[in-house]
């Protein structure tokens, strides 16, 4: 039996007009799964049922096999959020954010953060503010490498990547997942990239997953029904 690094089962609620239905899967380490969907099909949703310390659904949410409610704060520990919606210090640095909020974790890594910043060619002295949306997201995962998480939930991050970068981020992921037994949980509307770039893809529709499988063979399947 595999490892696996999340697993929702049987997750149930509603968050505003945002709800999800019966969601049931499994993502092993080392892999990386794609959310798609329509505006409003449940997507973020899911992502933020993970990081919210307050229970608000019924069913359960695991992260290496530990139900996230029994210890949040190290849940929270392990996870590399990167989204439009991080609370970062927009006037501060790349480098000013991570000395100062990289305190709230165990093991973050200053060196390991220049490291990845270096990698995707972003300055560390370039103020948060002023980064262009790519960038933004590229500092965000260079800070969640820095403190090693388990899994990292992706939200649009390579919507805003010059296409060419973009080839280059999925080489870091890889690198991310061997190195450190990682998965990544990514929401992307790019039909190619879930096709060729994830191992496997969720499809949520009005707050349930229709449809849950190996990239390679969901994607042609629903190509061929026209949904794609």
């Amino acid at each position: 039996m595999e490892n696996n690094i999340l697993e929702f089962e049987h997750v149930t609620g509603k968050k505003g007009k945002f709800r999800l239905k019966d969601i049931h899967f499994a993502l092993p380490a080392g892999y990386i799964m794609a959310l798609i969907g329509n505006n409003g099909a449940g997507k973020t949703t899911l992502i933020n049922y993970i990081m919210q310390e307050r229970k608000i659904y019924d069913g359960v949410i695991r992260i290496q096999g530990q139900d996230i409610r029994e210890n949040h704060a190290y849940i929270k520990n392990i996870i590399g959020l990167v989204s439009d919606e991080n609370p970062f210090l927009l006037d501060r640095t790349a480098d000013q954010n991570a000395q100062i909020l990289g305190i709230f974790y165990e093991d973050f890594d200053m060196d390991l953060f220049h490291e990845s910043l270096k990698k995707m060619d972003l300055s560390p002295k370039k103020v948060c503010g002023k980064m262009s949306r790519g960038e933004y997201m590229k500092f965000q995962v260079a800070f969640a490498i820095a403190h090693h998480s388990k899994i990292y939930l992706l939200d649009e991050v390579t919507a805003g990547m010059d296409p060419v970068f973009r080839i280059d981020f999925f080489k870091i992921l890889q690198d991310i997942i061997k190195d450190e037994q990682a998965s990544v949980l990514m929401i992307s509307h790019i039909e190619s990239e879930v096709e060729r770039k994830t191992d496997y893809v969720g499809i949520l529709e009005n707050g349930k997953m229709i449809r849950f499988g190996e990239s390679m063979d969901v994607i042609p399947q629903l190509r061929e029904s026209g949904e794609v």
